[in-house]
């Protein structure tokens, strides 16, 4: 058999999470007849407003620049099929992949990192030494709090109530602080490894990587399509320059879109083929005996040295060349602002939010939330009916003319 055949589907390695195992949800709720509980977690999420919402949340490129470039939405769905691709080669559980890969980033902020950066700005920026201050904003932990309080379908409890093991994927990082108030909350949770040390399960170490993955290649694809980066200045960069050589050998004449794709497409390939042996490779030399044991090794799932390195020096080139470049950092301050106007407001104005504070939190949390659910054209909108001013060029233009302006200085 090919090293990379996929064995059949459903068929689980013994480190691999065991929905029958499960540790479980919060709230005791009887079995689904025909699911298990990590597809029933997968499609509480897919139902979910939160995710919705990811449509029209940036992943680099704000959703006003162009229809093609990928949201939180396509991001999340290009996550989903890298991880059960490899899951399967490494019979894994597919169902638990794709639930953490769709709610990875149900917290993400409107505008992207600049979003989450303003908004931990402000909330680090209160006077008083509340929480709020302390532990400000990280959207892995706001994800983890839009499945398990901010969601509001059920009429039995808040969130989604999902299974451990996928709140566990869901929190892929965390400070301490917020660690050890989530381990206050539910001893030996999901906070528990960030404050005790120990790994999450193998599916939730392999949606970190996915993630990875998919970023590096889709900001590619999204910042040559933008004219931000030219493939020539890919030919820097040898991951992506190695397969189009490649590309251009097997089709000698191939330019364009075409060559792009390809090298992109030959690029994934040999990532995914690195992280299967490599995992392999560290799982049978660790002879995990079941997924509890794994949760005592070091992280499993990963790149070879080698891989590791080349993908560390296309991020670096990603990060100078398109992250840092002039019009992408032009939007990421004009976004900082929204935020932060957003955020000023409705302190001050609480009743503007238009569904209010919630019950038994901060209104420093509250707003957070509020502003953190926004999508990028809802947040614009916002502000401009707020403030009277627009801080996007002209051709931004809200849904609605703004009624009534509320300037706070």
């Amino acid at each position: 058999m090919n090293a990379h055949q996929p064995p059949v589907a459903g068929q689980l390695a013994r480190y691999a999470s065991d929905p029958s195992r499960s540790r479980g949800r919060r709230i005791e709720e009887p079995a689904a007849p025909t699911r298990s509980a990590f597809q029933r977690d997968r499609d509480r999420v897919i139902h979910s407003t939160a995710f919705r919402r990811l449509v029209y949340k940036t992943q680099v490129f704000l959703n006003h620049e162009g229809d093609l470039f990928r949201t939180r939405l396509t991001h999340s769905l290009e996550v989903a099929q890298l991880g059960r691709s490899i899951a399967r080669s490494l019979q894994l559980n597919e169902d638990l992949v794709e639930g953490i890969s769709l709610a990875h980033d149900l917290g993400h902020t409107p505008f992207g990192h600049a979003g989450q950066d303003a908004l931990n700005a402000c909330l680090k920026s209160l006077p008083e030494d509340t929480d709020e201050r302390r532990n400000g904003f990280e959207h892995n932990l706001q994800s983890l709090r839009v499945v398990d309080e901010l969601e509001e379908r059920y009429p039995g409890f808040d969130g989604l109530n999902l299974s451990f093991e996928t709140r566990e994927g869901i929190l892929k990082h965390c400070s301490l602080a917020n660690a050890l108030l989530l381990e206050q909350k539910e001893p030996g949770g999901v906070g528990a490894r960030f404050v005790h040390g120990g790994s999450p399960s193998l599916e939730a170490q392999l949606c970190n990587l996915a993630d990875e993955i998919a970023y590096n290649a889709h900001d590619i694809d999204d910042g040559v399509r933008s004219g931000l980066l030219a493939l020539e200045q890919l030919e820097d960069v040898p991951l992506f320059d190695e397969h189009r050589r490649a590309a251009l050998k097997a089709y000698p004449g191939l330019k364009g879109r075409r060559l792009l794709f390809e090298s992109i497409r030959l690029m994934l390939s040999e990532q995914v083929y690195d992280v299967i042996d490599t995992t392999r490779q560290r799982l049978e030399a660790a002879g995990a005996a079941d997924a509890e044991e794994v949760r005592t090794l070091p992280t499993m799932v990963g790149f070879s040295d080698a891989m590791k390195s080349a993908s560390n020096t296309l991020k670096s080139f990603l990060h100078k060349n398109l992250y840092r470049h002039p019009q992408v950092m032009d939007n990421t301050n004009r976004a900082r602002q929204v935020v932060t106007d957003l955020f000023t407001l409705y302190l001050q104005l609480p009743a503007e939010m238009t569904d209010g504070a919630l019950p038994e939190q901060s209104l420093a949390r509250a707003v957070a939330d509020h502003i953190a659910g926004m999508t990028d054209r809802f947040a614009i909108r916002e502000h401009e009916r707020l403030m009277g001013t627009s801080v996007f060029p002209p051709g931004i233009e809200p849904a609605h003319k703004p009624a009534q302006s509320v300037v706070v200085r």
